[in-house]
């Protein structure tokens, strides 16, 4: 019988992208809940055997805004209480921290673009490695507080928070290794256009580093989450 996995949504185009294959081959099937559903995000939030907590241009720390950004929070605690299999992207993230009681808040500029990470000891030992000589996209103006018990992982020139685990079934990444660097990138561009534009991006830039960085990221992401589920902690 497949594993499941429960993938939580914001935005259309920010997806599973490239992971979507790896859980297919794995045996994994996925059901999207999308923000703005009557369903978003109800059912036992333990009964999934993998929970995907994706990114979108929000800050986990506008429940005034978005009062569903609670509801995910209390989701993805009770998957932490149970130390159940839990992945955060961007967004997802910043919500596990802000689960675990941890500030969320901007930095004060746009991480946008690609560059690459550097790795702590544990990142060098950790899934994280295969992404060590790839330049990886960042895209986001929030960062996190490292919550109480978790291991950061990595860090880039601008932010020091990029990656950390919580034992061997939570990781959360700052960047976006699921993203599809392939002509589906334009949704990104379209998606983010008043965004990219007020930080003064340079679009045609983004795209190159889209088209050459892209297929080796894609290899390094897909055998990164092949590598972490591999290495799941079984449900007892």
């Amino acid at each position: 019988m497949p594993n499941t996995t429960l993938v939580l949504r914001h935005v259309y185009f920010e997806d599973l992208g490239c992971f979507a294959d790896v859980l297919e081959r794995a045996d994994y099937t996925a059901r999207y809940s999308d923000a703005g559903d009557p369903d978003f995000g109800r059912g036992d939030p333990l009964e999934p055997d993998l929970l995907v907590v994706l990114g979108g241009p929000i800050g986990a720390y506008e429940d005034h805004l978005y009062p569903f950004l609670a509801q995910e929070r209390e989701i993805i605690r009770a998957r932490l209480a149970a130390d159940l299999p839990t992945l955060g992207i961007c967004l997802g993230a910043q919500l596990i921290a802000a689960a675990l009681g941890e500030k969320v808040f901007p930095i004060g500029l746009k991480e946008i673009g690609f560059s690459r990470l550097s790795l702590t000891d544990t990142g060098t030992a950790s899934p994280i490695r295969h992404l060590a000589d790839t330049p990886v996209l960042h895209w986001h103006g929030d960062t996190y507080g490292l919550p109480i018990g978790a291991v950061n992982l990595a860090s880039s020139a601008l932010v020091e928070q990029q990656a950390f685990s919580l034992g061997s079934n939570v990781l959360g990444l700052q960047f976006h290794p699921e993203a599809s660097l392939d002509e589906r990138f334009e949704r990104w561009l379209v998606g983010h256009a008043i965004e990219l534009a007020v930080a003064g991006i340079d679009l045609s830039a983004l795209r190159r580093e889209a088209q050459e960085f892209g297929p080796r990221l894609r290899v390094a992401a897909m055998q990164m989450f092949e590598d972490w589920l591999t290495n799941l902690e079984p449900r007892t």
